[in-house]
Protein backbone atom coordinates (compact mmCIF):
# COMPACT_ATOMS: atom_id res chain seq x y z
CA UNK A 1 0.00 0.00 0.00
CA UNK A 2 1.26 3.55 -0.29
CA UNK A 3 0.28 6.74 -0.45
CA UNK A 4 -0.42 9.10 -3.50
CA UNK A 5 2.09 12.05 -3.71
CA UNK A 6 -0.19 13.59 -6.47
CA UNK A 7 -3.75 13.13 -8.13
CA UNK A 8 -3.11 11.76 -10.49
CA UNK A 9 0.90 11.03 -12.31
CA UNK A 10 2.88 9.08 -14.26
CA UNK A 11 6.67 7.56 -13.73
CA UNK A 12 8.95 7.40 -15.85
CA UNK A 13 11.87 5.41 -15.75
CA UNK A 14 14.88 6.93 -17.09
CA UNK A 15 16.80 3.71 -17.16
CA UNK A 16 14.07 1.49 -18.62
CA UNK A 17 14.31 3.97 -21.65
CA UNK A 18 17.73 3.79 -22.38
CA UNK A 19 17.70 -0.42 -21.97
CA UNK A 20 15.04 -0.56 -24.75
CA UNK A 21 16.90 1.85 -26.80
CA UNK A 22 20.16 0.17 -26.42
CA UNK A 23 17.66 -3.28 -27.60
CA UNK A 24 17.28 -1.63 -30.71
CA UNK A 25 20.95 -0.66 -31.08
CA UNK A 26 22.39 -4.31 -30.52
CA UNK A 27 19.67 -5.86 -33.07
CA UNK A 28 20.29 -3.44 -35.63
CA UNK A 29 23.94 -3.34 -35.29
CA UNK A 30 26.42 -0.75 -35.61
CA UNK A 31 25.72 -0.44 -39.26
CA UNK A 32 22.30 0.84 -39.23
CA UNK A 33 21.41 4.68 -37.83
CA UNK A 34 18.76 4.90 -34.97
CA UNK A 35 16.48 7.70 -35.41
CA UNK A 36 14.32 7.17 -31.56
CA UNK A 37 10.60 8.71 -32.66
CA UNK A 38 10.01 11.21 -29.83
CA UNK A 39 7.27 12.98 -31.48
CA UNK A 40 3.54 13.49 -29.38
CA UNK A 41 5.93 14.44 -26.67
CA UNK A 42 7.97 10.84 -26.81
CA UNK A 43 4.01 8.96 -26.60
CA UNK A 44 3.64 11.36 -23.42
CA UNK A 45 6.63 10.21 -21.93
CA UNK A 46 8.18 13.74 -22.07
CA UNK A 47 10.22 14.44 -24.94
CA UNK A 48 12.53 16.99 -23.77
CA UNK A 49 13.86 14.27 -21.11
CA UNK A 50 13.61 11.38 -23.03
CA UNK A 51 15.37 13.49 -25.87
CA UNK A 52 18.31 14.14 -23.02
CA UNK A 53 18.52 10.26 -21.85
CA UNK A 54 18.89 9.01 -25.72
CA UNK A 55 21.47 11.92 -26.21
CA UNK A 56 23.06 10.33 -23.60
CA UNK A 57 23.42 6.88 -25.08
CA UNK A 58 24.71 8.78 -28.49
CA UNK A 59 21.89 8.80 -30.68
CA UNK A 60 22.61 11.59 -33.89
CA UNK A 61 18.79 11.55 -34.23
CA UNK A 62 15.55 12.51 -33.24
CA UNK A 63 12.11 12.00 -35.20
CA UNK A 64 9.21 13.98 -34.84
CA UNK A 65 6.12 15.24 -36.24
CA UNK A 66 6.54 18.55 -36.95
CA UNK A 67 8.45 21.83 -36.75
CA UNK A 68 6.81 22.85 -33.31
CA UNK A 69 7.71 20.00 -31.72
CA UNK A 70 11.72 20.39 -32.99
CA UNK A 71 11.86 23.78 -32.52
CA UNK A 72 10.85 23.15 -28.64
CA UNK A 73 13.55 20.55 -28.69
CA UNK A 74 15.97 22.84 -29.95
CA UNK A 75 14.64 25.42 -27.25
CA UNK A 76 15.54 22.57 -24.70
CA UNK A 77 19.56 22.41 -25.82
CA UNK A 78 18.93 19.04 -28.10
CA UNK A 79 21.67 19.54 -30.62
CA UNK A 80 21.02 15.87 -32.49
CA UNK A 81 19.71 15.84 -35.83
CA UNK A 82 15.67 16.28 -35.57
CA UNK A 83 13.76 14.70 -38.72
CA UNK A 84 10.51 16.38 -39.27
CA UNK A 85 8.25 13.52 -40.26
CA UNK A 86 5.24 15.15 -41.29
CA UNK A 87 5.70 18.29 -44.19
CA UNK A 88 6.53 22.01 -43.13
CA UNK A 89 3.50 24.46 -44.17
CA UNK A 90 4.81 27.94 -45.59
CA UNK A 91 4.94 29.78 -42.51
CA UNK A 92 7.22 27.19 -40.68
CA UNK A 93 9.77 27.68 -42.88
CA UNK A 94 11.26 30.31 -41.24
CA UNK A 95 12.10 28.44 -37.95
CA UNK A 96 12.79 25.29 -39.63
CA UNK A 97 15.82 26.87 -41.21
CA UNK A 98 16.76 28.83 -38.34
CA UNK A 99 16.18 25.61 -36.08
CA UNK A 100 18.36 23.67 -38.43
CA UNK A 101 15.72 20.84 -38.47
CA UNK A 102 15.89 18.50 -41.44
CA UNK A 103 12.76 18.12 -43.11
CA UNK A 104 11.42 14.99 -44.96
CA UNK A 105 9.30 16.25 -47.93
CA UNK A 106 6.38 14.71 -49.74
CA UNK A 107 5.98 16.36 -53.17
CA UNK A 108 8.19 18.00 -55.32
CA UNK A 109 6.12 21.08 -55.48
CA UNK A 110 7.39 21.25 -51.46
CA UNK A 111 10.74 20.77 -52.71
CA UNK A 112 10.62 23.79 -55.22
CA UNK A 113 9.05 25.78 -52.41
CA UNK A 114 11.78 24.55 -50.14
CA UNK A 115 14.60 25.68 -52.28
CA UNK A 116 13.95 28.29 -52.54
CA UNK A 117 12.64 29.13 -49.29
CA UNK A 118 16.83 28.37 -48.30
CA UNK A 119 18.35 30.50 -50.42
CA UNK A 120 16.97 33.68 -48.49
CA UNK A 121 17.48 35.09 -45.41
CA UNK A 122 15.18 34.47 -42.87
CA UNK A 123 12.25 36.80 -42.72
CA UNK A 124 12.03 37.51 -39.22
CA UNK A 125 15.26 36.21 -37.95
CA UNK A 126 14.62 37.68 -34.23
CA UNK A 127 11.73 35.71 -33.21
CA UNK A 128 13.58 32.19 -34.55
CA UNK A 129 17.13 32.81 -35.14
CA UNK A 130 18.05 29.51 -32.83
CA UNK A 131 21.38 27.91 -34.42
CA UNK A 132 23.39 29.72 -36.42
CA UNK A 133 23.26 30.22 -40.19
CA UNK A 134 24.38 30.16 -42.94
CA UNK A 135 23.78 26.19 -42.84
CA UNK A 136 23.39 23.45 -45.89
CA UNK A 137 20.08 22.71 -45.73
CA UNK A 138 19.38 18.82 -46.01
CA UNK A 139 15.83 17.12 -46.98
CA UNK A 140 14.56 13.65 -47.22
CA UNK A 141 12.27 12.64 -49.38
CA UNK A 142 8.72 10.77 -48.66
CA UNK A 143 8.08 8.05 -51.46
CA UNK A 144 4.38 7.30 -51.16
CA UNK A 145 4.89 3.18 -51.61
CA UNK A 146 1.71 1.84 -51.11
CA UNK A 147 0.34 3.70 -47.64
CA UNK A 148 -1.47 6.65 -49.69
CA UNK A 149 -0.96 9.44 -46.84
CA UNK A 150 1.87 11.81 -47.48
CA UNK A 151 4.62 11.21 -49.95
CA UNK A 152 5.61 11.32 -53.80
CA UNK A 153 4.13 9.02 -56.19
CA UNK A 154 6.03 10.58 -59.05
CA UNK A 155 8.63 8.28 -61.23
CA UNK A 156 12.18 7.95 -60.28
CA UNK A 157 12.73 10.31 -63.64
CA UNK A 158 10.52 13.09 -62.45
CA UNK A 159 11.81 12.74 -58.93
CA UNK A 160 15.28 13.17 -60.58
CA UNK A 161 15.22 16.31 -62.31
CA UNK A 162 12.95 17.97 -59.19
CA UNK A 163 16.16 16.90 -57.06
CA UNK A 164 18.93 18.06 -59.78
CA UNK A 165 17.28 21.54 -59.96
CA UNK A 166 17.52 22.53 -56.52
CA UNK A 167 20.24 25.13 -56.41
CA UNK A 168 20.17 25.07 -51.93
CA UNK A 169 18.19 22.06 -50.71
CA UNK A 170 20.62 18.73 -50.86
CA UNK A 171 18.87 15.32 -50.86
CA UNK A 172 20.21 13.65 -47.95
CA UNK A 173 17.65 10.48 -47.79
CA UNK A 174 15.16 8.27 -49.21
CA UNK A 175 12.12 7.02 -46.98
CA UNK A 176 8.85 5.74 -46.81
CA UNK A 177 6.66 4.09 -44.62
CA UNK A 178 4.79 0.66 -44.43
CA UNK A 179 0.84 0.21 -44.20
CA UNK A 180 0.60 -3.35 -42.45
CA UNK A 181 3.98 -4.15 -41.52
CA UNK A 182 2.78 -6.75 -38.57
CA UNK A 183 0.36 -8.41 -41.19
CA UNK A 184 1.71 -11.30 -42.48
CA UNK A 185 -1.49 -12.80 -43.95
CA UNK A 186 -1.06 -9.87 -46.66
CA UNK A 187 1.87 -9.30 -49.17
CA UNK A 188 2.05 -5.49 -49.13
CA UNK A 189 4.97 -4.63 -47.22
CA UNK A 190 6.71 -6.63 -50.10
CA UNK A 191 5.26 -4.76 -52.57
CA UNK A 192 6.09 -1.58 -50.80
CA UNK A 193 9.92 -3.20 -50.59
CA UNK A 194 10.05 -3.47 -54.19
CA UNK A 195 8.34 -0.48 -55.27
CA UNK A 196 10.61 1.46 -52.51
CA UNK A 197 13.52 -0.25 -54.67
CA UNK A 198 12.47 0.45 -58.02
CA UNK A 199 12.22 3.84 -57.12
CA UNK A 200 15.65 3.91 -55.15
CA UNK A 201 17.83 2.45 -58.43
CA UNK A 202 16.13 4.59 -60.51
CA UNK A 203 17.39 7.30 -58.74
CA UNK A 204 20.87 5.77 -58.79
CA UNK A 205 20.91 5.09 -62.32
CA UNK A 206 20.98 8.56 -62.55
CA UNK A 207 23.65 9.15 -60.36
CA UNK A 208 21.31 10.20 -57.08
CA UNK A 209 22.04 8.46 -54.17
CA UNK A 210 21.23 10.14 -50.79
CA UNK A 211 23.76 8.60 -47.83
CA UNK A 212 20.44 7.25 -45.82
CA UNK A 213 17.39 5.36 -47.03
CA UNK A 214 15.18 4.31 -44.48
CA UNK A 215 11.60 2.06 -44.50
CA UNK A 216 11.11 0.82 -40.71
CA UNK A 217 9.64 1.49 -37.77
CA UNK A 218 9.53 -0.76 -34.45
CA UNK A 219 7.46 -3.82 -35.72
CA UNK A 220 10.08 -4.52 -39.42
CA UNK A 221 12.98 -4.19 -36.75
CA UNK A 222 11.42 -6.27 -33.76
CA UNK A 223 10.72 -9.38 -36.42
CA UNK A 224 13.86 -9.40 -38.34
CA UNK A 225 12.67 -7.78 -41.58
CA UNK A 226 16.14 -6.93 -42.48
CA UNK A 227 15.49 -6.17 -45.73
CA UNK A 228 13.59 -3.07 -44.80
CA UNK A 229 16.36 -1.64 -42.03
CA UNK A 230 18.81 -0.65 -44.95
CA UNK A 231 21.02 1.85 -43.26
CA UNK A 232 18.71 3.54 -40.99
CA UNK A 233 15.76 2.67 -38.77
CA UNK A 234 12.73 4.60 -36.96
CA UNK A 235 11.82 2.73 -33.88
CA UNK A 236 9.13 4.66 -31.61
CA UNK A 237 7.13 2.17 -30.16
CA UNK A 238 9.86 0.20 -29.05
CA UNK A 239 11.56 2.89 -27.31
CA UNK A 240 8.72 3.07 -24.67
CA UNK A 241 8.72 -0.33 -24.18
CA UNK A 242 5.99 -1.85 -26.44
CA UNK A 243 6.38 -4.14 -29.91
CA UNK A 244 2.53 -5.07 -31.53
CA UNK A 245 1.75 -8.15 -32.45
CA UNK A 246 1.95 -9.58 -35.75
CA UNK A 247 -0.74 -11.11 -37.42
CA UNK A 248 -0.61 -14.45 -39.76
CA UNK A 249 0.49 -18.04 -38.73
CA UNK A 250 3.81 -18.14 -40.77
CA UNK A 251 4.57 -14.58 -38.66
CA UNK A 252 8.50 -14.96 -37.08
CA UNK A 253 8.71 -14.38 -33.32
CA UNK A 254 9.98 -11.29 -31.83
CA UNK A 255 13.59 -10.69 -31.67
CA UNK A 256 13.37 -7.65 -29.51
CA UNK A 257 13.03 -7.46 -26.05
CA UNK A 258 11.74 -4.13 -24.61
CA UNK A 259 9.82 -3.02 -21.22
CA UNK A 260 7.28 -0.39 -20.48
CA UNK A 261 9.30 2.89 -19.02
CA UNK A 262 6.17 4.48 -17.90
CA UNK A 263 3.93 3.43 -14.90
CA UNK A 264 -0.04 5.50 -14.73
CA UNK A 265 -1.01 5.92 -11.18
CA UNK A 266 -4.28 7.92 -9.21
CA UNK A 267 -5.28 8.46 -5.90
CA UNK A 268 -8.63 7.30 -3.97
CA UNK A 269 -10.67 10.20 -3.21
CA UNK A 270 -13.39 8.82 -1.28
CA UNK A 271 -14.94 6.17 -0.51
CA UNK A 272 -18.62 5.16 -0.85
CA UNK A 273 -20.47 2.49 0.74
CA UNK A 274 -23.51 1.25 -1.25
CA UNK A 275 -26.43 -1.07 -0.69
CA UNK A 276 -27.49 -3.77 -3.00
CA UNK A 277 -29.71 -2.41 -5.92
CA UNK A 278 -27.82 1.05 -5.72
CA UNK A 279 -26.81 2.64 -8.92
CA UNK A 280 -23.30 4.15 -10.04
CA UNK A 281 -22.28 6.96 -12.00
CA UNK A 282 -23.87 9.32 -15.45
CA UNK A 283 -26.84 7.09 -16.67
CA UNK A 284 -27.36 4.46 -13.96
CA UNK A 285 -25.14 1.62 -15.97
CA UNK A 286 -24.31 -0.02 -13.09
CA UNK A 287 -26.30 -1.77 -10.20
CA UNK A 288 -24.95 -3.17 -7.31
CA UNK A 289 -25.67 -6.74 -6.64
CA UNK A 290 -24.74 -6.89 -3.48
CA UNK A 291 -23.33 -4.29 -0.32
CA UNK A 292 -20.13 -3.07 -2.08
CA UNK A 293 -17.30 -0.66 -0.80
CA UNK A 294 -16.85 1.63 -3.81
CA UNK A 295 -13.46 3.85 -4.33
CA UNK A 296 -13.43 7.44 -6.40
CA UNK A 297 -10.61 7.77 -8.59
CA UNK A 298 -8.99 10.98 -9.51
CA UNK A 299 -8.77 10.51 -13.06
CA UNK A 300 -11.29 10.19 -15.63
CA UNK A 301 -11.43 10.36 -19.48
CA UNK A 302 -10.26 14.24 -18.87
CA UNK A 303 -6.62 12.66 -17.94
CA UNK A 304 -6.67 10.12 -20.68
CA UNK A 305 -8.84 6.95 -18.80
CA UNK A 306 -10.64 5.66 -21.98
CA UNK A 307 -14.43 6.42 -22.12
CA UNK A 308 -15.40 3.28 -23.27
CA UNK A 309 -13.56 1.29 -20.19
CA UNK A 310 -16.62 2.08 -18.15
CA UNK A 311 -17.76 -0.95 -16.30
CA UNK A 312 -15.71 -3.36 -17.81
CA UNK A 313 -11.86 -1.85 -17.40
CA UNK A 314 -9.77 -2.44 -14.20
CA UNK A 315 -7.12 -0.94 -12.33
CA UNK A 316 -4.70 -2.46 -9.51
CA UNK A 317 -5.40 -1.84 -5.87
CA UNK A 318 -3.33 -3.35 -3.38
CA UNK A 319 -2.02 -6.06 -6.05
CA UNK A 320 -5.00 -6.65 -7.16
CA UNK A 321 -6.80 -6.66 -10.60
CA UNK A 322 -10.52 -5.01 -9.23
CA UNK A 323 -13.06 -3.85 -11.83
CA UNK A 324 -13.85 -0.27 -13.40
CA UNK A 325 -17.71 0.21 -12.01
CA UNK A 326 -20.19 2.44 -13.74
CA UNK A 327 -19.77 5.09 -16.56
CA UNK A 328 -16.29 6.75 -16.42
CA UNK A 329 -16.73 10.39 -16.42
CA UNK A 330 -14.52 13.88 -17.03
CA UNK A 331 -12.42 13.84 -14.21
CA UNK A 332 -13.46 10.65 -11.76
CA UNK A 333 -13.66 6.92 -12.20
CA UNK A 334 -15.51 4.66 -9.24
CA UNK A 335 -13.77 1.01 -9.09
CA UNK A 336 -14.91 -1.98 -6.59
CA UNK A 337 -13.02 -1.71 -3.86
CA UNK A 338 -14.50 -4.59 -2.00
CA UNK A 339 -11.97 -7.02 -2.11
CA UNK A 340 -9.20 -4.58 -0.67
CA UNK A 341 -10.55 -3.41 2.41
CA UNK A 342 -7.41 -2.02 3.34
CA UNK A 343 -7.05 0.94 1.08
CA UNK A 344 -9.09 4.50 1.79
CA UNK A 345 -8.55 7.95 0.47
CA UNK A 346 -4.86 8.77 0.03
CA UNK A 347 -3.77 5.46 -1.34
CA UNK A 348 -2.27 5.53 -4.70
CA UNK A 349 -4.17 2.48 -7.69
CA UNK A 350 -2.52 1.91 -10.85
CA UNK A 351 -3.74 2.30 -14.12
CA UNK A 352 -0.82 1.01 -16.21
CA UNK A 353 2.30 -0.57 -14.54
CA UNK A 354 3.05 -3.62 -12.33
CA UNK A 355 1.67 -4.13 -8.02
CA UNK A 356 3.35 -7.19 -7.02
CA UNK A 357 1.96 -10.20 -9.01
CA UNK A 358 -0.57 -8.29 -10.98
CA UNK A 359 0.13 -6.21 -14.11
CA UNK A 360 -1.70 -4.17 -16.40
CA UNK A 361 0.35 -2.44 -20.07
CA UNK A 362 -0.33 -0.27 -22.58
CA UNK A 363 -1.61 -3.21 -25.29
CA UNK A 364 -3.91 -4.61 -22.18
CA UNK A 365 -5.58 -1.61 -21.39
CA UNK A 366 -6.25 -0.67 -25.17
CA UNK A 367 -7.35 -4.22 -25.97
CA UNK A 368 -10.35 -3.65 -23.46
CA UNK A 369 -11.44 0.06 -24.97
CA UNK A 370 -11.19 -1.40 -28.53
CA UNK A 371 -8.31 0.69 -29.22
CA UNK A 372 -4.40 0.45 -29.51
CA UNK A 373 -1.57 1.07 -27.28
CA UNK A 374 -0.34 3.89 -29.28
CA UNK A 375 -3.81 5.93 -28.67
CA UNK A 376 -3.77 5.13 -24.89
CA UNK A 377 -0.23 6.40 -24.40
CA UNK A 378 -0.77 9.59 -26.27
CA UNK A 379 -3.91 9.64 -25.12
CA UNK A 380 -2.85 10.54 -21.75
CA UNK A 381 -3.28 13.71 -20.77
CA UNK A 382 -0.83 16.58 -20.17
CA UNK A 383 -2.88 17.83 -16.70
CA UNK A 384 -1.20 14.40 -15.29
CA UNK A 385 1.92 15.29 -13.32
CA UNK A 386 5.24 13.40 -14.62
CA UNK A 387 7.84 11.83 -12.53
CA UNK A 388 11.15 10.59 -13.60
CA UNK A 389 12.52 7.86 -11.99
CA UNK A 390 16.35 6.89 -12.37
Amino acid sequence: MSRAPHRCWIEVSRRQIACNFRAVRELVGTGVELAPVVKADAYRHGAVEVSRILAAEGTRWLAVSNVEEGVALRQAGATARILIMADVLPFELDALLACQLTPVIHSLGHLRELDEASGRPLSNPRKTELAARPFALHYHLKIDSGLGRLGTQSSAATIASAVEGCRHAKLEGLMTHFASAADYTKSQTDEQIRYFNMISDGLRERGIDPPYRHLSGTIPIAYGRRDAWRNMVRPGHAIYGYVSPTRGEHAPPSQLTVAPALQWRTAILDIKHVERGARIGYGGTFQAKQPMRIGVLAAGYADGIPHSLSNKGHVIAAEKLVPIVGAISMDLTTIDLTSVPQLGPGDAVTLLGREGEASQDAQQMARAAGSISYSLLCGISARVHRVYLD
